[in-house]
């Protein structure tokens, strides 16, 4: 059985993207013994550069940690990544510590506890959140829940990858269901933003004195104050993709029927970023869900600066 200890975990991250890199690196900082793992060879490159060490596959990872953080993008992915033919688990020490960080349905993620349970491995049902930006510094919320002997041999890992860390409960499946109330309030405010932000447009209102008097204002929200910058600054590379809304908002809309409970407000904002992907901006930020106005009210939308002008 794997002896975890608290002062000198060896971690892994599989998944090296935007939220996994900051994690890793932030972890890294903290002097942990971290190892990453990612598709990419020129993602493990940079961290390696980053003074990390990386493993080309999860079973090659899972002889180098204890716990291992999956910050992949979605159900399919964690899949793959715990049980496929390179995947954690047959190599993974007995007793060690899954924490499982992407959005998936409260069903999967009880499913997958159990499934690890059997082969002997731990999990705590962590979804997180806070962006790129507060993954690097290691100050994310993480939503999660499993036993309370899991989250002591996890606790340096949380401790370094978080500012909080939400217990909310022994039983797998509360993390990820606390991950969807947020997923459905994250999406439904950055289409109504964007909405917002068209309908100031349209009328003619200047897009930056929007921006000052509603940020100052009752209807400011904070994904209004953080997403409507990258709008006046038409800058859409991404930093959380239209994609991402487009499966967390099905995730939302696929529970709600399970448990035969209507989610409209959620489902029209779904119907935005599915239209926002369908016109080709899945891959932008998640911001570009306002260009679908753009498309259908001829809106004129800022340009990005000219770094050539003086």
């Amino acid at each position: 059985m794997s002896d975890i200890s608290a002062s000198t975990p060896r971690i892994g991250v599989i998944g090296l993207g935007a939220m996994g890199m900051g994690t890793a690196t932030a972890l890294l900082e903290q002097g942990m013994t971290v190892t990453g793992c990612d598709v990419s060879p020129s993602v493990r490159r940079a961290f390696e550069h980053a003074g990390g060490q990386c493993a080309a596959t999860p079973a090659e990872l899972a002889a180098h940690c204890d716990i291992v953080l999956l910050v992949v993008v979605n159900a399919d992915q964690v899949e793959q990544v715990l049980f496929g033919d390179q995947g954690l688990v047959g190599h993974l020490a007995e007793g060690s510590v899954v924490l499982q960080c992407a959005t998936v349905a409260p069903s999967i993620a009880r499913r997958l506890g159990e499934r690890l349970a059997k082969a002997g491995i731990e999990m705590l049902d962590s979804p997180i959140s806070g962006g790129a930006a507060k993954a690097r510094a290691g100050q994310l919320s993480v939503m999660a829940s499993g036993a309370p002997a899991t989250f002591d041999k996890a606790a340096a890992a949380l401790d370094g990858m978080a500012a909080t860390v939400y217990r909310l409960g022994d039983e797998v499946g509360i993390g990820s269901s606390m991950k969807l109330v947020n997923q459905l309030l994250a999406g439904v405010h950055i289409a109504t933003a964007a909405e917002a932000m068209a309908l100031g447009i349209r009328m003619g209102l200047d897009p930056d004195t929007v921006y000052e008097v509603i940020t100052h204002s009752a209807g400011n929200s904070w994904m209004f104050e953080n997403r409507v910058p990258h709008i006046l600054k038409g800058d859409y590379t991404p930093l959380s993709a239209v994609d991402i809304f487009v499966k967390d908002l099905n995730i939302v809309h696929d529970t709600g029927r399970e448990l035969a409970m209507p989610t409209p407000v959620a489902a029209s904002a779904l119907q935005q970023f599915t239209a926002a992907k369908g016109a080709g901006f899945g891959r932008e930020d998640d911001s570009s869900v306002i260009k679908v106005y753009e498309r259908l009210s001829g809106i004129v939308l800022p340009e990005p600066a000219n770094d050539d002008e003086v």
